[in-house]
């Protein structure tokens, strides 16, 4: 006889308490009368979406959440359920998950290892038991437990669980998207398996959520350590398997897998996912951009497109007396390719409505970058005034190598609500651009992609003239910025120290920038936001 689990793969947005609820219960119902199942699981913190962050400051929150899961477990009849939540007792809140079962809380666990790092902050809102109950049930003959995602990553506390019995232990997540995340979580799934006999069902919350987009990509492990395909990514599913309590196997039922999980690929969907989501959990229906002929807007634009359908994508020329002809006619065949209403506003009126307001005050000072970033600002106004006018959210288009060193103009180029670019390297996006060309029809010119970059503030400009080749500029912030590396490891391995000290330098100078920019999706192991924060007066220079 095998036991069926539904796991629910969705987006539960946060603050939703409400929704979130009616939605649950809902599911739980259909999960028993659609699918068959005896368990349906749902990811960490269901009720109040994830991460809730200093709502869970706010007593009547907590409270709201806890009359929810009061209505849900009402509700479950013929069916286990297991639902997180923020479960307030007394003068602490635990990030816990409870066991429903005919019509009532049957068991509540609560989460013992609280993550600290990166982008998490748990500890700030969450305490652990000390009591440290294991969380064992049975359903039909079968011996379940329950731990929550990062515990897993901890030995004890599923080998406890295993040791009160459990043959199948249930994960539930809320585990944000990082580039090559993956591989490490299923060897751990292998390890924890073959170490406990145990097998596991891990299921992953999926959506974006401001900075931070939850993939999915659930996973099932038998107790023999075999990893399953993982559940297709950013996809929002219904996953049922069959569990066999004597070989402690999985049978899927119903899987969706993914067909293309390269590097660029899951790049691309984290992008496109947390635009769309965070434009929609916004009441934003239609963006708008600067669309400038170069890489890091027509590669914004092919983002918008893929999130929220051409129809809702405005994009902006704002020609001025140093845009190039190509680059006009760059914007006009990609808007053409893709589908894209096209707006033309040149700038040069109001930018030289701007000088000349200056020239008493600049008298006697030579032209320099105070003049182009003026151009900057000017598209900024426009492009702000169009959004505040016409509505729809303005996407800011700039890269991490540029926000990394300051190569972007606060109050110009860096205007926006979204940066769905913000986490990729330089070379990442032209890699992006490559690989999304190569996917349906071809959406970036190839124009685009093979000319010199350049903000054209200046005659003859190249991004070259004040920074290193990407190449090298991108090898030395991966170093830096993701790996926490020192100018003294960077040296050593082999990159010039006068360039080196020059990156690191704007990038010491250029936090102050970093501190006002709009949030955009994390994709790497050290985003800019809430992941990588240092301090804007810092003396410190290794």
């Amino acid at each position: 006889m095998t036991l069926r689990i539904a796991l629910a793969q969705f987006d539960f947005p946060v603050g939703a308490v409400e929704a979130n609820a009616e939605r649950i219960a809902a599911m739980i119902a259909e999960a028993r009368d659609e699918y068959g199942a005896q368990v349906v699981l749902f990811p960490e913190l269901t009720v109040s979406g994830y991460p809730p962050e200093d709502l869970l400051l706010r007593p009547s929150f907590l409270a709201d959440c806890a009359a929810a899961l009061a209505r849900i477990a009402a509700g479950v009849h013929g069916i286990v359920a297991v639902v997180g939540w923020p479960e307030s007792a007394g003068s602490v809140v635990y990030n816990a998950a409870s066991v429903l079962r005919d019509g009532a809380v049957e068991r509540t666990y609560r989460k013992r290892e609280l993550p600290n790092y990166a982008v998490f902050d748990e500890r700030r809102y969450f305490d652990v038991d000390p009591d440290r109950e294991d969380c064992v049930f049975e359903v039909d003959g079968v011996t379940v437990g329950l731990v929550i995602c990062e515990d897993l990553w901890f030995a004890e506390p599923i080998a406890s669980t295993v040791a009160s019995g459990a043959s199948l232990v249930l994960v539930p997540n809320a585990s944000p998207f990082e580039r090559d995340k993956h591989a490490q979580r299923d060897a751990l799934l292998e390890q924890r398996a073959k170490d406990t006999g145990a097998a596991i069902a891990y299921l992953n919350l999926v959506g974006g959520q401001d900075a931070l987009v939850f993939d999915g990509a659930s996973v099932v492990c038998d107790g023999d350590g075999h990893v399953h395909p993982a559940a297709a990514a950013f996809t929002d599913q219904w996953l049922v398997v069959d569990f066999d309590p004597h070989a402690r196997r999985f049978q899927p039922v119903q899987w969706t897998d993914d067909g293309d999980e390269s590097r660029d690929a899951l790049a691309w969907r984290a992008v496109v996912r947390g635009t769309r989501d965070y434009c929609a959990k916004n009441g934003f229906e239609k963006v708008w951009l600067g669309l400038s002929g170069g890489i890091d807007s027509s590669l914004v634009m092919a983002i918008a497109v893929d999130a929220l359908g051409a129809h809702n994508v405005t994009a902006v020329r704002m020609p001025s007396r140093y845009t190039a002809d190509l680059s006009n006619d760059l914007a006009a065949e990609q808007c053409a390719a893709q589908g894209v209403r096209m707006v033309t506003v040149p700038i040069e009126q109001p930018f030289t409505g701007f000088l000349g307001a200056l020239t008493e005050v600049f008298d006697g000072h030579a032209a320099d970058v105070t003049e182009e970033n003026l151009q900057s600002r000017t598209r900024g106004a426009i492009m702000m005034a169009l959004s505040n006018k016409l509505g729809g959210l303005l996407l800011t288009t700039g890269n991490k190598s540029e926000y990394a060193v300051g190569y972007a103009t606060i109050y110009g180029d860096m205007c926006g609500g979204y940066a769905p670019i913000k986490d990729l390297y330089k070379t990442e996006v032209y890699a992006l651009a490559r690989w999304r060309n190569t996917v349906g029809d071809r959406v970036i010119p190839q124009g685009v992609i093979d000319r010199p970059p350049s903000a054209e503030l200046r005659e003859n400009q190249k991004d070259q003239d004040s920074l290193p080749p990407y190449d090298v500029l991108d090898a030395i912030l991966l170093r830096h910025v993701d790996q926490e590396q020192s100018r003294a490891e960077i040296v050593a391995a082999g990159f010039d120290p006068a360039t080196v000290d020059r990156v690191l330098k704007l990038v010491r100078t250029g936090e102050w920038k970093r501190h006002q920019a709009a949030p955009g999706p994390k994709v790497s192991r050290r985003a800019f936001g809430r992941e990588r924060r240092y301090p804007i007066s810092n003396g410190y220079r290794a």
